[in-house]
């Protein structure tokens, strides 16, 4: 889990007004041996190591399958991220030898629908913390799929290889199918439209480490809301914080789900809808913007254009 701490590098762009910006202070490394072969709802340490840092604390939480934002609570998203500070400087090599942290283990990366940032930043940081990787790209034309094989058949054995499968798939709901099926740990590197759990993880970790705060915050959502599944996975996650503000700002053919909204209301977070971009960004800490998803209208390309020409002329 402490690759997936970094994982994902953010594919919407995320601004943050210059007046918004703190600084935020450098937590020290902890360093721990690696924990036992990696196992579904295993307990599991997140702690770094390095072989120069000294002994100081060791973060420990229960860690299984990563499938979507609502599994989080405020104390599990304080740990992530105290460890991906920690991973930060392991990155920057200011505590001497980097972390082999994984050495031992092995990822396999399992992609059905074309990635650079997430995939590579998976891998990147599993190598970085000394493990190995097995990875498949464009599965779905690259692999047994392509041969009429089942996502539960191709898990089945991709988990006799691995310790650790990252899944992205084109359908929503695939990666529970995924982690239903595995006896390892899977993370949803995206499912089609429903969500993108290590994105929003990411996501919030920047806000706080650049503003200070999470709380309190007015976040604004801009571009296709209806089937990005980064801006659903953080409107869900950044409900778990106090007196929250959303702004919904997208083309009509491609607003937020109800299903988001009604979370939202449930957890008595304020939410607006609007269509003026401008006026909005004087209202918020932070706008998150995303592109029309031109992938998911199929043949309905008259709709993408529509929310798109809709979208520029916001």
């Amino acid at each position: 889990m402490a690759a997936a701490a970094r994982a994902a590098l953010p594919r919407p762009h995320l601004s943050l007004p210059s007046s918004s910006r703190r600084s935020s202070p450098r937590l020290s490394l902890t360093p721990s041996s690696a924990p036992p072969r990696l196992r579904g709802g295993a307990a599991t340490s997140v702690a770094a190591g390095t072989s120069a840092a000294p002994q100081q604390h060791q973060v420990t939480a229960r860690l299984g399958d990563v499938i979507e934002a609502q599994q989080f609570d405020r104390d599990a998203l304080n740990e992530i991220f105290e460890v991906a500070r920690e991973m930060e400087a392991v990155e920057r090599g200011s505590h001497g030898a980097p972390s082999r942290v994984l050495e031992g283990y092995l990822m396999a990366t399992l992609f059905y629908e074309p990635s650079t940032r997430t995939r590579l930043s998976f891998e990147a940081a599993m190598r970085r913390l000394g493990g190995e990787v097995l990875t498949t790209e464009n599965a779905r034309e690259f692999s047994s799929a392509a041969k009429g094989e089942t996502l539960e058949d191709t898990i089945r054995t991709v988990e006799g290889y691995s310790d650790i499968i990252v899944l992205r798939h084109f359908e929503s709901g695939a990666a529970r199918r995924a982690a239903d099926t595995a006896n390892i740990p899977v993370i949803n590197a995206g499912d089609g439209p429903g969500q993108h759990p290590t994105q929003a993880l990411l996501d919030v970790y920047t806000i706080k480490r650049e503003i200070g705060t999470l709380d309190g915050i007015k976040l604004g959502l801009v571009g296709d809301l209806a089937n990005g599944r980064t801006v659903r996975s953080l409107a869900y996650l950044i409900a778990k914080y106090q007196n929250i503000k959303i702004y919904f700002v997208s083309p009509d053919v491609v607003k937020m789900k109800d299903d988001i909204k009604d979370y939202l209301n449930s957890k008595g977070v304020e939410w607006e809808e609007s269509s003026d971009l401008l006026e909005v960004a004087s209202k918020c800490d932070v706008i998150y913007q995303t592109r029309i998803q031109k992938e998911r209208f199929g043949e309905r390309i008259d709709l993408y254009e529509a929310a798109r020409d809709q979208g520029r002329s916001r």
